[in-house]
């Protein structure tokens, strides 16, 4: 997939974590329609439908803060209902900021989804300022830190019991070394698991 066409844009929407279980995998909305947001933008009913038939879900991807260079994870299930862009992804444990991803949606301190993409069909209501998109042609779906669009929720977060402890231990392999590094006379010391 090459790099997406000028001008891109992104819109961002709060995760809420009401369940967090044992695979990586979360589910909820990354954008929700006829609901204005932070930009004064409202997605209309639709303006994902052509992109999602055109790509698929395996041609959308799961970035972190919309970093090109951080894939975190790949999409399970992408569509649209009444309520707006439905998603279904999973973390990939085995990446490190994957991981961490985890463990800041889990303590409720990471709660934003956020779409790139660029805008096809949209107009600006000169009087009110609203912009309402009726196609939009999306690129990716980023895990982020603020979210532009309140009110869409990822409903569950599940991992995997293994990765957790894998987790875990890396984690605890990572304090370790930091530890050694504040002793004035340590010497790096490289750990494999």
């Amino acid at each position: 997939m090459t790099a997406p066409p000028l001008p891109f844009e992104t819109k961002r929407a709060r995760l809420d974590l009401t369940s967090v279980e044992p695979t990586g995998t979360f589910e909820g909305y990354a954008s929700l329609f006829h609901i204005e947001d932070l930009a004064h933008d409202v997605i209309q009913p639709g303006a994902f439908r052509d992109t999602l038939a055109k790509r698929g879900t395996g041609g959308i991807r799961m970035l972190y803060q919309h970093d090109p260079g951080e894939p975190i994870g790949i999409w399970e299930h992408l569509s649209e209902d009444g309520r707006g862009l439905r998603v279904k992804g999973r973390l990939l444990l085995d990446i490190a900021r994957s991981r961490e991803v985890f463990a800041l949606m889990k303590a409720g301190a990471l709660e934003g989804l956020s779409i790139g993409f660029r805008t096809e069909k949209g107009a600006r209501d000169p009087r009110s300022g609203v912009r309402k998109l009726t196609k939009i042609d999306l690129w990716e779906i980023s895990v982020v830190t603020f979210p532009m669009q309140p009110g869409a929720t990822v409903t569950a977060v599940k991992s995997d019991p293994a990765a957790q402890e894998l987790a875990f231990t890396v984690a605890m392999l990572h304090a370790a070394d930091r530890l050694e590094n504040l002793s004035p006379n340590h010497r790096r010391k490289t750990r494999t698991i």
